[in-house]
């Protein structure tokens, strides 16, 4: 029997000796898309100003401001259109005196040219309407387009996208340890770079044990349910940013179960199992389990090595499991089986786990006090109960949902919080303050 198996563990206690052992993935080069969701481990900078050249934020004419300057719709600025100017298009026409180019949302600027007005402030051009006027297909080739009435004055630079107004050349685009979702991505992209370095999403496998457990949509026989952890746990674990798979559920035989899990080996960073951890006669993933990994105290005990199984102090949740297994010491946690036990487990555990292997710096729940609207009448005393609620943003106050029974799956679905009730608090009075960690 492992050496922590005979005391009881704060919560505390036992997430830092899972965490103490373990160290973000190693750095990988990814295309862009391949890359959402993970952390850098770079600085980025901008190699080119963004824009690279100023650009029209218009569909309208370029024009010089000298021209415009006293135009009113009674007596419109007449100015000759050299021609239209493309975004991507080719050599750029000079816009002189009493001249305009017409010109497209990111366009560049043409020489010679100060502002761009927009279509709405012209005529929108001799020869047809404004929208046939527009495309850049309709330049004349003698250079010559006809005429263009504007309406209002236009100022310097007006709807002039300035090169490097987004950033400039050498600015910081993006610090290490950003996470990279669609905006970030898309910057990465505008200015140039088609790989980038970050340590991966890690990999989780997910595995439910109990031969009692019914693939969802399948027919309910006597003495059996559905297996929803796996479902549950696998969704925690894409939530946290994990590539998460899911096995499904796995009979309560040893043998099997250890043969899943070592097949399952080559494509996890962690894996995860629920169930079978407790003092029953059939729990299966201690009798699997009891002889792979290595310990809490860093000796392997054989090839394969060693997964602790612990009591803690904790509501629910007290039966849990933890080593690293294999060649590669791949870390294992083995949560209860009832599916509110689970979920509390992956929230408290697992999340934090995966967080660190992301190399992240913040790899906790945000954590908020409130008002606890009804009362909590009895909370073991000696062990940190954690409750479902409701965290009211607006008046700051929790509401409990549902009640302590750990196969309440219902009224986890209604949760976004759990109340904490500290070790030596066995109630809380309405109105009282209590820490509360955010799901959402």
């Amino acid at each position: 029997m492992s050496h922590g198996a005979d005391r009881l563990w704060s919560v505390t206690e036992h997430l830092e000796s899972i965490l103490g052992r373990l160290a973000p993935l190693d750095p990988i080069e990814l295309q862009l898309l391949d890359a959402q969701g993970c952390v850098l481990v770079e600085d980025v900078t901008v190699p080119v100003a963004l824009p690279p050249f100023e650009n029209s934020s218009m569909d309208g004419y370029a024009v010089r401001v000298a021209d415009t300057r006293v135009a009113t719709a009674e007596h419109p600025a007449v100015l000759n259109v050299i021609g239209d100017v493309a975004a991507g298009g080719g050599k750029l026409p000079t816009v002189g005196p009493g001249q305009a180019a017409r010109i497209m949302t990111g366009a560049p600027i043409p020489p010679g040219a100060e502002a761009v007005v927009p279509v709405e402030w012209t005529d929108g051009g001799s020869g047809g309407g404004a929208a046939t006027r527009m495309t850049a297909h309709s330049v004349d080739p003698s250079g010559a387009a006809g005429e263009v009435r504007v309406h209002r004055p236009a100022k310097d630079r007006l709807f002039v996208r300035a090169r490097g107004s987004d950033a400039a050349a050498g600015e910081l685009a993006l610090p290490a340890g950003t996470v990279l979702g669609p905006p970030q991505i898309g910057l990465l992209a505008a200015i140039g770079r088609g790989t980038v370095t970050v340590r991966p999403r890690p990999r989780v496998v997910v595995l439910s044990t109990g031969s009692e457990l019914v693939q969802p949509g399948e027919p309910l026989a006597p003495g059996r349910i559905h297996d929803s952890n796996s479902f549950a746990l696998t969704a925690a674990a894409r939530a946290a940013g994990a590539i998460a798979y899911r096995v499904g559920a796995v009979t309560d035989e040893a043998e099997t179960l250890r043969a899943t899990i070592e097949d399952q080996l080559i494509r996890a960073d962690v894996i995860v199992t629920s169930g079978g951890v407790s003092v029953g006669a059939y729990d299966v993933v201690k009798e699997a389990l009891s002889s792979l990994g290595d310990s809490f105290g860093g000796d392997a005990r054989s090839a394969g090595g060693h997964v602790e199984f612990r009591k803690l102090a904790m509501q629910p949740g007290k039966p849990q499991g933890f080593g690293r297994i294999g060649p590669a010491r791949t870390p294992l946690l083995a949560l209860p089986g009832n599916p509110v036990s689970a979920y509390v487990s992956f929230e408290l555990f697992v999340r934090p786990v995966i967080r660190t292997l992301m190399g992240l710096d913040d790899v906790h729940r945000e954590v908020v006090q409130a008002v606890c609207v009804a009362a909590i009448d009895r909370s073991p005393e000696g062990r940190r109960q954690f409750l479902r609620g409701h965290y009211d943003r607006m008046t700051g106050t929790v509401t409990p949902v549902g009640g302590a029974g750990s196969h309440l799956v219902k009224a986890l679905a209604y949760a976004d919080a759990l109340i904490v009730v500290p070790e030596a608090v066995t109630s809380v009075e309405a109105g009282q303050e209590v820490d509360v960690v955010l799901l959402d």
